[in-house]
């Protein structure tokens, strides 16, 4: 974990008995000293669960501004920033639904990115939905000459999967990391402690690679989504498209 990441904290979790409404704990502090986190972590079981620590690019450090964000059954985590937002975030707040407006509670880019994505039928198509987000993005800031607007890497769920997306307007995004399947890591390392009472169906997407297991983690290629599901996972070229 990143010192510099202390802006807040957020984690949202579904229940065990499967998708329903998530639960959110979110706190503008520093994850690492937060002692109701280290309580309700040790507490709480979930099939799923998005986490995320917050380094502000300018928006205002208050709770609301945290992540994940929430409507409904879906939760959104983003990294990265709109360029220029304050300047943008006109033209792409009058986009969102009429209907969605209202759920509108912080100030940050990331929370307009989800409410977008919700408008252009993220419950229905999320790949299509976060593409025509993007899109938008892009084309508001050719309107206002702002080059190279958007940076990217974000997690939204339903409950049942997630979705992940890595993605820069200059093609050169944040890093993103998957994990290498459980069964494969179980035979590299059948003696690692660490790995113990994990299923093989366990699976992780990350910013960043979580401890110093060798071939644990693999990079998402530029431009890309993936779908974590049961099953077969998929992994597929992202494009922007105007919505």
């Amino acid at each position: 974990m990143e010192t510099t990441n202390g802006d807040g904290f957020g984690v949202g979790w579904y229940p065990v008995d499967g998708p329903g409404e998530p639960a959110l704990l979110r706190g503008v502090g520093p994850a690492w000293s937060d002692a109701n986190l280290r309580e309700v972590a040790a507490a709480t079981s979930s099939p799923l669960f998005l986490a995320h620590i917050r380094a502000s690019t300018g928006t205002a450090v208050q709770q609301t501004n945290c992540h994940p964000f929430r409507h409904e059954n879906w939760l959104w985590v983003h990294n990265g920033s709109i360029r220029d937002f304050g300047r943008l975030k006109r033209d792409l707040v009058l986009a969102i639904d009429p209907d969605l407006y209202p759920s509108l509670a912080g100030s940050t880019d990331s929370e307009v990115m989800f409410h977008l994505a919700l408008t252009y039928g993220l419950r229905d198509r999320p790949i299509v939905a976060v593409e025509r987000m993007a899109g938008l993005v892009e084309s508001v800031a050719r309107a206002h000459g702002v080059p190279h607007p958007l940076q990217m890497t974000v997690a939204t769920t339903d409950g049942d999967r997630i979705w992940a997306f890595r993605y820069s307007s200059e093609g050169h995004s944040r890093s993103l990391f998957y994990s290498t399947a459980l069964s494969a890591l179980h035979e590299l390392y059948p003696d690692d402690k660490r790995l113990r009472g994990l299923s093989d169906e366990t699976r992780l997407v990350v910013s960043e690679p979580l401890g110093e297991l060798e071939g644990a983690w693999q990079p998402v290629p530029e431009a890309s989504w993936g779908v974590i599901q049961k099953g077969e996972d998929e992994l597929g070229h992202f494009e922007p498209a105007m919505p």
